[in-house]
């Protein structure tokens, strides 16, 4: 009986590092921490359309579960809307109990599924003693970029660092199925019109080749990868990364993200030859009428007023922000603020009872449309040169007809109204 207490007494004192099945008892530093990726499901508002993630802690030992997150912001910041339009906008790195970002996801319909980290015990407290360090006041503000640095890089890049670089090693060269547009693409085509002025307002630079590592952008191909991922621990086995997957809430009634993106530009081609052609139809048949006038007069003004708006917003951040993928962007060439020349033209061709006047609104909106359809037919001939491959079609596919009726018809109005 004696010796059997004193072999439970050394036991207890000198291998306290190890459980019966060999592996790490709670009391090794690290042991204690269960880590998990959260992939938070799109939202409502369009700046969480393309989802969200964080890195969840679990400390069992103290009984606490803390919901870190790289994607805080707050409209409430100073300089907050200058920031934004200018391209520099600040992101934060907080953390909060895991169960009140729950409940707001839950609240807001929003999918919530958490991917368990199989790591070792010593690269779980590294990995939370860098996300702790990212907490602090002075290292947790960040220039948040939508493509390069943003809640799911951030992520990417800390379980890279969780693996000692495997993760790159793996994805960092790998090419990617689609280009930056593309992955846009496949979480906005349920609104055309979001669709349209996102991709109109982006350059030629979201459609390079990208690796996976770039696809990462997105939380869901984080999440993606990682499910997949396998690495080789300390003791030189090969395990998967993630040891289980959990759904802890489903939405309803959410537009699916598509697993490859449509192809957009000819139902806008269609869409705008069918509207193009039925306007050169009610001119041909009620173009001598002034109400059709009046009718043609105030469309073309809001025309200039949308195209303008539009233009002009890309005008602005080509050249004064930051906002670098919208850079080196062919839709300037076409579609610009000379737009607005439309709105006071088709007012005077609307409503003016000078006839003079009328005439020679008709004539500058003429050749106007005329500038803008060979604009918009010179960004299709420049992608005969290797330096232009901007994926616009969708822009082109939906000025275009429309600048041709409008050529016609007001080439036509000398005769109708002379």
């Amino acid at each position: 009986m004696r010796k059997t207490a004193l072999l439970v007494l050394f036991v207890f004192l000198f291998l306290p590092q190890f459980s019966v099945s060999g592996q790490y008892s709670p009391g090794l530093p690290g042991q204690d921490l269960v880590m998990k990726v959260a992939l938070i499901g799109p939202g409502s508002e369009l700046y969480f359309w393309w989802g969200h993630i964080a890195l969840v802690v679990e400390d069992r030992r103290a009984g606490t579960s803390r919901f870190f997150d790289w994607g805080v912001f707050s409209f409430d910041t100073e300089n907050f809307f200058k920031n934004f339009a200018f391209g520099n906008l600040i992101y934060s790195c907080m953390v909060s109990p895991t169960y009140r970002n729950f409940e707001v996801y839950k609240r807001t319909n929003r999918d919530i599924i958490l991917y368990t980290l199989n790591l070792p015990p010593e690269r779980k407290l590294a990995v939370l003693e860098l996300a702790e360090i990212n907490m602090l006041p002075e290292n947790r503000d960040y220039l948040y970029h939508h493509f390069i640095d943003n809640c799911a890089t951030r992520i990417r890049d800390i379980i890279d660092y969780a693996v000692g670089g495997q993760f790159w090693a793996k994805y960092g060269e790998m090419p990617s199925r689609f280009t930056l547009r593309q992955h846009v693409r496949r979480h906005t085509w349920f609104n055309p019109f979001v669709d349209w002025i996102l991709n109109f307002w982006m350059g030629q630079g979201i459609d390079r080749p990208i690796t996976v590592w770039d696809d990462m952008f997105l939380p869901s191909e984080v999440t993606k990868r990682i499910l997949e991922f396998q690495f080789v621990w300390p003791d030189g086995e090969k395990r998967p990364l993630v040891s289980d997957v959990e759904i802890v809430f489903q939405s309803t009634g959410r537009p699916a993200v598509l697993d490859v993106p449509r192809l957009q530009w000819p139902r806008t081609l269609l869409a705008s030859l069918l509207f193009s052609g039925a306007l050169v139809v009610l001119f041909l048949r009620f173009g001598q009428r002034k109400c059709f006038a009046v009718f043609n007069g105030l469309f073309q003004s809001f025309l200039g007023l949308f195209f303008g708006i539009a233009g002009s917003l890309l005008f602005f951040m080509m050249f004064f922000t930051n906002h670098d993928y919208t850079f080196y962007n062919s839709n300037i060439i076409f579609v610009n603020p000379l737009f607005f020349l439309l709105v006071p033209f088709g007012f005077i061709f609307a409503f003016s009872k000078n006839e003079s006047k009328r005439l020679k609104a008709a004539l500058t909106m003429k050749f106007f449309w005329v500038y803008v359809f060979f604009g918009g037919f010179l960004t299709i001939l420049i992608k005969l040169f290797p330096a232009f491959y901007q994926q616009n079609q969708n822009t082109q596919s939906l000025v275009l007809p429309l600048a041709l009726a409008m050529v016609y018809m007001m080439w036509s109005s000398r005769k109708n109204y002379g």
